[in-house]
């Protein structure tokens, strides 16, 4: 029962009067919970033992990386208990087994299966069968509320007073209810989780490539240039919890849009704006207000400091946070880097506002009247700088899909467009638009990225150079945009591209593609550079991530409530999840000590939290690894798909037209022991694919149609071949040469047990020198005497399917003599190719 009400006017005259939220007492209340005072209260002290293993020279090496850490920062006062320890002690103390206050561990496995997959519906009808120990469903999750969970949820409501009258004269308001966990909290309770131990930094360091610190890389916050500057600021010894925030909204039915965030229907429409405005700020005070303590001291184990570090968010949030409109200026798209909005000079002019004056500043940094910004009284926060790039909405969905493709299809022709993509061959783990890309209704960030793998070879010679330019510089910026790990010379091949696109991009302006390029997203690449150098690698920031979470956090909970009153059975719904979920790491932890509380604690107990939401239309896309490295590897099916096949079927089939001379080559020089020459009476196990560690390389005749079953064309893969004495990585493209796979086979027993298999190949030419245009490698195939050059190699020399050849129509890998060497085929070949080349 919420007894109090937190109320605001967010219609409030500009005026000294204008009240504000300070002028509101706000209660807690803490919500929902079975039987709340029964709850164990352990320990939330976080441990603070951090071993590392140092260098001769004082460096810390990590990961391939040198470490100079910042001597002054992250110091511990004392070892203190972490939550899990503190339940192992309570339990000890109390004489209870680990799954308490489930009777063993197959009742806790059960609740664990109960909780995670059904409703309370079905979870119901489930314990009513005679088999199940639980009575029915209420004394099941009496069980559930008993264990112990993270942060008690809390429900503040806010009040609202609009600008319209009902048809009494009374003014209109609404009521809006704030659920949230304290943030201090929730900073503990991630401390003090030991399963993060060995993955939590407590103070920043400056990482090297190389022992002598000539080459600095960046890719975690610790790592980048704030953590370290703002320790600069504090007491010696002082630990920094950098907080990141996101916020976003998401609808919780389908189908119908009548749950929706801040309906505000007491207010006419040219005042909605600006009352969402106001109540988004203050709900966040309220939500934040913890931090404004913390951000000052916490001492615990360590004197811990809570500062907002970065705020993750989309375009149109990012403007509401920081309280100004979207389209404010006219000088986006010159490619310099604008000078930021300060913090202390946006809070005095919009303190003059509220005061009745018109500073013109007001106007000309097109803000909002929002006189109680959230971040006014966060230490150490400067909110324009936390704000982080955002690859999902400015790359893939806004300079590559909105402006980058409707440029070129407004160039070549939505025809033509489709007709590239649809000849592109087959390539594996790469979406094939059978039907081009026209017909694609629903775009999510996964089609984007597809597209992105084929995109400049695909736009050779069907768009004039200086486009091609445009697009190989924005293909440049987004894949080393999105790496994980990032070094100077990295940076500044960023920053280059950007350079490249403002070089050439006013040849759209010739072709009356565009008018000008005030465009914002294309703005908010000036930014990258400065918020990688700040932050951290732009991957950990992407708005992919906290999308995610309206499946688990949102949707999920929505769905498991009866949709009346929803809020307060979404908010208990999670918390049974946590609970859940953090007695099953427990469970994992204890199995993990020396001496568990009992012997047969050693089972794994993970609670697997999946959804089965996938095809949910939220983006979900999982963080892609940027290794600068490919390793290789080879397996082969069990069986082969075609065992004792003919040399004419192989000739015939696979295209094999010299097999038999190259295999004879192959065994004088690698087999020099043996006398028997293969002939056209030998058989061969033939396979279908050979599977590298990254790719699966395919050499697949033509299957015809037979009845009901479809054929299958014929799919013979490219492939780098090694020139030479074979690495298992593959760090540069020196060393090796493009082929295509036509066979997989192994030698039959006559010529003894050779446990190596083999591939008939046809080679290609070495890498040219790049086309000035796309800057694509060019291969054409090898000839000798007027036949295609091929050979004979051991299967564990193939490095790897790599090469996608794109042409408008035909059979490009057949009828082609001459292609191109697609880099942007996926993120390791882009490193390989593009990125160590340079280095």
């Amino acid at each position: 029962m919420i007894e109090d009400n937190d109320t605001e006017n967010l219609d409030a005259p500009n005026g000294p009067d204008s009240p504000s939220s300070s002028d509101f007492s706000n209660h807690d209340h803490p919500h929902p919970s079975a039987d709340m005072d029964n709850n164990p209260a352990p320990c939330k002290t976080p441990r603070v033992t951090v071993e590392e293993a140092e260098d001769d020279d004082g460096t810390f090496s990590y990961t391939g990386h040198f470490f100079d850490p910042q001597a002054d920062a992250g110091w511990a006062l004392y070892e203190g208990e972490t939550k899990f320890e503190g339940y192992k002690r309570d339990q000890e103390e109390g004489s209870e087994h680990p799954w308490s206050p489930f009777e063993d561990t197959e009742e806790w496995d059960l609740a664990q299966w109960l909780v995670k997959n059904l409703g309370q519906t079905r979870t119901d009808e489930f314990l009513k069968l005679p088999i199940v120990s639980f009575h029915n469903n209420h004394a099941f999750l009496q069980k559930v509320d008993g264990l112990p969970h993270g942060p008690e949820w809390s429900c503040r409501k806010v009040t609202v007073h609009g600008n319209l009258d009902d048809e009494n004269g009374v003014p209109l308001q609404d009521e809006v209810e704030l659920w949230s966990h304290d943030p201090v909290e929730c900073v503990k309770e991630l401390i003090g989780n030991p399963f993060f131990k060995e993955d939590m930094a407590y103070s920043p360091a400056r990482a090297y490539a190389d022992h002598a610190g000539q080459h600095r890389v960046i890719d975690e916050m610790w790592t980048a240039d704030w953590w370290g500057e703002t320790q600069k600021a504090l007491p010696k010894g002082a630990t920094i919890a950098p907080i990141i925030l996101s916020s976003d909204k998401t609808c919780l039915s389908q189908f119908r849009g009548d749950k929706s965030a801040w309906p505000l229907d007491c207010f006419s429409s040219d005042a909605h704006s600006l009352a969402g405005y106001r109540l988004f700020h203050h709900c966040m005070v309220l939500l934040l207000h913890p931090l404004i303590a913390a951000g000052q001291n916490d001492s615990l184990v360590r004197h811990v400091y809570l500062m907002l570090a970065a705020y993750v968010a989309d375009f149109p949030k990012q403007c509401l946070v920081a309280c100004c409109k979207e389209n404010c200026s006219d000088e986006r798209g010159n490619g310099f880097e604008s000078v930021m909005h300060d913090p202390e000079s946006t809070k005095e002019i919009l303190e003059r506002r509220k005061n009745g004056q018109h500073p013109p500043e007001f106007e000309e940094n097109g803000l909002h009247a929002v006189y109680k910004p959230f971040w006014a009284d966060l230490p150490h926060a400067n909110i324009f700088l936390a704000f982080t790039p955002d690859l999902l909405h400015q790359l893939h969905k806004g300079v590559f899909k909105d402006h980058l493709m409707r440029w070129c299809i407004d160039i070549v022709g939505e025809e033509e467009m489709d007709a590239q993509f649809k000849a592109i061959p087959d390539y594996s783990g790469l979406r094939h638009f059978k039907k081009g890309i026209s017909t694609v209704k629903q775009w999510t960030g996964s089609e984007h990225k597809e597209m992105q793998r084929v995109f400049v070879g695909l736009l050779s010679g069907a768009v004039p150079s200086h486009v091609l330019a445009v697009a190989r510089s924005i293909l440049d910026f987004l894949y080393y945009a999105r790496l994980q790990i990032h070094t100077t010379e990295m940076l500044d091949a960023l920053q280059t591209a950007l350079g490249v696109f403002h070089a050439n991009k006013d040849v759209l302006t010739e072709l009356a593609i565009r008018e000008h390029f005030n465009i914002p997203k294309l703005h908010q690449l000036t930014h990258y550079v400065q918020s990688i150098m700040l932050f951290g690698a732009a991957d950990g920031f992407n708005t992919e991530l906290p999308e995610r979470l309206h499946i688990d956090f949102a949707k999920d909970a929505y769905r498991a409530s009866n949709k009346w009153d929803y809020e307060e059975q979404m908010a208990l719904w999670l918390q049974q999840q946590e609970a859940v979920f953090l007695r099953g790491a427990y469970l994992d932890w204890i199995s993990q000590q020396p001496q568990a509380l009992l012997a047969g604690c050693t089972e794994h107990h993970s609670f697997d939290s999946d959804s089965d939401s996938d095809t949910d239309l939220e983006e979900v896309e999982a963080a892609s690894s940027n290794t600068m490295t490919i390793h290789t590897g080879h397996t082969l099916a069990k069986a082969p798909a075609h065992p004792h096949q003919t040399v004419e079927k192989i000739v015939t089939a696979h295209g094999a037209t010299d097999f038999l001379p190259t295999l004879q080559s192959f065994l004088r020089k690698n087999l020099p022991h043996i006398n028997i020459i293969p002939g056209i009476q030998d058989h061969f196990d033939v396979y279908f694919g050979d599977t590298p560690k990254w790719w699966h390389v395919r050499a697949r005749p033509e299957v015809v149609a037979s009845g009901r079953k479809p054929g299958c064309p014929a799919r013979f893969d490219m492939a780098l071949i090694s020139d030479g004495p074979c690495s298992l990585r593959l760090h540069t493209l020196d060393g090796v040469r493009v082929a295509q796979v036509r066979a997989i086979f192994t030698l039959p027993r006559q010529f003894g047990i050779y446990s190596r298999a083999l591939a008939y190949i046809e080679w290609f030419t070495p890498f040219r020198q790049p086309d000035p245009s796309s800057r694509l490698q060019q291969v054409s195939r090898s000839t000798r005497q007027l036949r295609r050059n091929a050979a004979v190699i051991h299967v564990d020399e193939i490095m790897g399917q790599s090469v996608d050849v794109t042409l408008r129509r035909g059979n490009a890998h057949e009828v082609v003599n001459d292609f191109y060497f697609n880099e942007f085929i996926d993120s390791e070949m882009f490193s390989v190719s593009v990125i160590n080349s340079r280095l």
